[in-house]
């Protein structure tokens, strides 16, 4: 069984320094992770790679090969596996079906193979790479910050999946920057973007309130930690127009009644903070319950030392 932290969050969210702020913690303790990056835009890191998802696929290249901007060529490398699935999913209903119109036109002479050899070389990558981590070692993988990844796109789903099957234990962890939530229409927003990605990956997930070292004021943080439903629904109404009250309502009783979100701060300044925050991931994926009990022999001498 293996476990693994699927990272994500909002562009400058603090990810890749969560990451590596996590791996100096578990080396501290004598705790082995491993660190995979998934951010084919990605440059430097503060961490050991384990794996490199810029080995198959680089953010420039696509760039300059199909002449988009960064956030295309960004959503590209990662639907590159989903694009060559599709195209070959359409390939099969044209063997089955060749009089079918405009297939002639889709399909080249060279695209099947093309595609299969693609799709091939993604696949024997993934399994080959993942196939080098398993029985109880722990993967953490660092997501880009592109929010329509697991709001709606189902990239990272199929990851997901990919990963379950290969018999890893995953949780999502949701890093929301602290300096974001300055008021209630900001935290309801956070709120729902988490939500989006929690029904959408359909995994145990803990949301953070990261760079809470950087907030100068922590008591103003106090009421979204703790929401007073009450109190926060007061707030938005204020600051919206009338014909959002039942809107407003339906929104607070969704956080309130259903505790569906709900952030934990993490200070990265604190290793208490860090401890709690992989407590919480590490008990949602039930990291370490089937460990064999480790039994030291009791020797008379210790005892009278």
């Amino acid at each position: 069984m293996g476990y693994a932290q699927l990272v994500i969050g909002p562009a400058g969210s603090g990810k890749s320094t969560y990451c590596s702020s996590l791996h100096q913690h578990c080396e501290t303790l004598g705790r082995s992770i491993h660190i995979v990056n998934l951010d084919p835009a990605a440059e430097n890191f503060d961490y050991p790679v384990a794996v490199d998802i810029r080995e198959l696929i680089n953010l420039e290249d696509v760039m300059e090969e199909f002449g988009l901007g960064p956030n295309g060529a960004l959503m590209h490398c990662m639907e590159y596996p989903l694009y060559f699935h599709t195209v070959w999913t359409l390939y099969d209903l044209f063997l089955l079906y060749p009089g079918l119109p405009g297939f002639n036109s889709f399909f080249p002479f060279h695209c099947p193979v093309l595609v299969l050899e693609l799709e091939d070389s993604l696949d024997d990558w993934l399994t080959e790479e993942l196939d080098n981590y398993l029985d109880d070692d722990y993967l953490v993988f660092d997501c880009p910050g592109q929010i329509e990844l697991f709001s709606h796109v189902p990239v990272l789903k199929n990851f997901v999946e990919h990963l379950q099957r290969k018999n890893f234990n995953v949780c999502a962890v949701y890093l929301l920057d602290s300096q974001f939530i300055t008021d209630v229409t900001k935290f309801i927003s956070g709120c729902m973007a988490s939500l989006s990605a929690m029904i959408q990956l359909e995994l145990p997930h803990v949301n953070l309130l990261s760079k809470m070292d950087l907030v100068t004021d922590k008591r103003h943080l106090e009421d979204y930690l703790t929401p007073e439903p009450v109190t926060l629904l007061a707030e938005l109404n204020k600051r919206m127009g009338p014909q959002f009250l039942k809107l407003n309502k339906a929104l607070m009783e969704l956080v309130d009644e259903y505790s569906m979100v709900s952030f934990i701060p993490l200070d990265l300044r604190k290793e208490t903070s860090i401890q709690y925050v992989l407590a919480q991931i590490d008990n949602a994926i039930q990291y370490g319950e089937d460990a064999d009990v480790k039994i030291r022999d009791f020797d008379p001498e210790d005892a009278d030392e």
